[in-house]
């Protein structure tokens, strides 16, 4: 399609910076109660130039959902993505081909995960991960075909992303590019220099770790325990026994398989003694013991992966200072969604409860947005289209179902007199049956209270006080001094479907998930693989 508009000199340019599974607790700038154990001075940095959202939600806690509708605006049920293992239709409208369209230069690299290559959506330049990618050595898929690069995967698509700014720095054209990290997702392998950087730091464990689900039918169903359910050798990298560097059970032994001989001998040095001195007392601990010894294990290597994405956050902003460009570009973190560091005792998303529910989400634009904005509305990923589109003077399509964020950032709240802004959000997850066992539920959340209904062989309704039960362990739908507030939130549930044509649910109640065959990599390019040493 040619250009609609003349791109204007004053049209910002986007970077849009996504991790993978980064819970709110790990952004320093949130000030949690582990901020000053593991600092995110980078990430940090965009809060303190431009805002820091602390209502910020998805619409589906999970990795392709949540990235179908951060590029259309609209929940699956509209865009078509409600679970992985769909295809995702790139030809509908999505933020990136709009701003193509109206004379924007749009690249892609990183994760991508809806799909393998993103037909449709007209980038200008894409390399991207295999599926979920690797941490080490991975297989990126471009136009020409697929390349397996050397390195670790935070830092080459750092580098890759510079490079592809600095060739815009002679163009007229404005830039919009997603820098989509592959970190801090399962199964959290940091790059060679921070594999230890935790290793003596004892993180606080959350209260309600030894959860015992009492009345949550669902939460008790589930299987992503971290003492229970994570693999010892693929999530937790324990191995067999003293002076052994073969991994416990690992279903994906060749994530560790592309690790160079080089590599795994710094890999194994980095692990040895923390193992062997486990395995010398396994014997001796408790159930208790070994459960904590794995939740601090787990947060260790977490929180090391997020290390390099903090790393790859300085260089970008570095960049745009260095080159006089940061005051006519606007710099987004968030992540796909939430993730659990031990809360209920669980690693991975899904549910929503807050820790995988909330995101992050940190923007600045020197050029309009004030330094230390803090905005307390409550937002969702679908509201990130909107925005940059009338940032960039492009008319929001008449299918998108967020709202901009830009009067927000223009003084954080909006007044009666101005409309108002939404009171509650809609949250829907579908995927089920499927790995971790998070039955399907649909809910709604205000400003203080929240009620899901878990309905897919299983019929539960779940309601929490915020402000008196913050993390979620009293369900209190059968309280009766919460009768009259439970009803009105039900009433509101049939609005806010109706607002955003929500199909009946019964569609669902009785019905498997239905997945696709996608094309895999050799079907796409079966001539072309190539090994790149860099």
């Amino acid at each position: 399609m040619e250009n609609q508009t003349r791109p204007s000199p004053k049209q910002p340019n986007i970077i849009y910076i996504m991790s993978d599974d980064h819970a709110v607790r790990a952004v320093s700038a949130y000030q949690s109660d582990i901020a000053h154990l593991a600092p995110t001075p980078n990430i940090d940095r965009i809060a303190r130039n431009g805002a820091r959202f602390d209502k910020s939600f998805v619409t589906n806690s999970l990795c392709g959902p949540s990235r179908a509708a951060m590029l259309t605006g609209k929940f699956g049920h509209k865009n078509g993505f409600n679970h992985n293992g769909q295809l995702f239709d790139g030809h509908q409208p999505t933020w990136p081909r709009l701003l193509k369209e109206h004379g924007y230069s749009t690249a892609c690299i990183g994760k991508w995960h809806i799909n393998l290559t993103p037909d449709g959506l007209d980038f200008d330049h894409w390399e991207l991960l295999n599926d979920q990618g690797e941490y080490y050595n991975p297989d990126f898929i471009t136009k020409q075909g697929v390349k397996r690069e050397h390195g670790y995967t935070t830092e080459l698509i750092t580098e890759k992303s510079l490079n592809w700014i600095a060739k815009q720095k002679n163009s007229e054209q404005p830039f919009a590019l997603l820098i989509h990290h592959k970190a801090p997702h399962r199964n959290w392998m940091p790059a060679p220099q921070h594999t230890r950087a935790f290793e003596n730091t004892l993180f606080p464990v959350p209260d309600n770790y030894f959860d015992t689900y009492q009345g949550r039918a669902a939460a008790a169903m589930q299987t992503m325990n971290i003492y229970r359910d994570a693999q010892e050798g693929h999530d937790l990298k324990m191995t067999k026994a003293v002076g052994e560097t073969q991994w416990r059970e690992d279903i994906w032994p060749f994530l560790l398989e592309r690790l160079t001989p080089e590599q795994r001998e710094q890999w194994d040095l980095a692990y040895q003694d923390r193992n062997d001195w486990f395995n010398n007392n396994e014997a001796d601990m408790s159930d208790e013991d070994i459960a904590i010894w794995k939740y601090q294990r787990y947060v260790q290597d977490y929180l090391a992966t997020i290390i390099s994405v903090d790393e790859s956050v300085g260089e970008v902003l570095d960049y745009l200072e260095r080159h006089n460009i940061v005051d006519n570009t606007i710099v987004i973190y968030t992540s796909d969604q939430g993730f659990y560091m031990g809360e209920h005792g669980w690693f991975d998303k899904r549910f929503m409860y807050e820790e995988s529910f909330r995101a992050p989400l940190l923007i600045q634009y020197p050029d309009k947005i004030a330094p230390n904005t803090i905005v307390n509305e409550l937002v969702q990923n679908i509201d990130y289209a909107p925005t940059f589109l009338e940032y960039a003077g492009i008319a929001v399509t008449s299918d998108i179902q967020g709202q901009s964020l830009v009067p927000l950032l223009n003084g954080g709240h909006i007044s009666e007199e101005e409309g108002g802004w939404r009171t509650s959000l809609y949250y829907h997850f579908y995927e089920y049956p499927a790995m971790h066992d998070v039955t399907r539920h649909y809910g709604i959340r205000d400003h203080r209270y929240k009620l899901m209904h878990f309905y897919y062989q299983i019929d539960e309704w779940e309601f929490y006080d915020l402000d008196r039960d913050p993390t979620e362990m009293n369900n209190a739908i059968n309280d009766p001094k919460y009768l009259s507030i439970i009803h009105k939130l039900k009433q509101d549930i049939v609005k806010l479907e109706h607002q955003y044509d929500v199909p009946p649910r019964l569609e669902w109640n009785d019905s498997p998930l239905e997945c696709v065959s996608a094309p895999t990599l050799k079907d796409l390019y079966p001539n072309s693989y190539q090994v790149t040493q860099q």
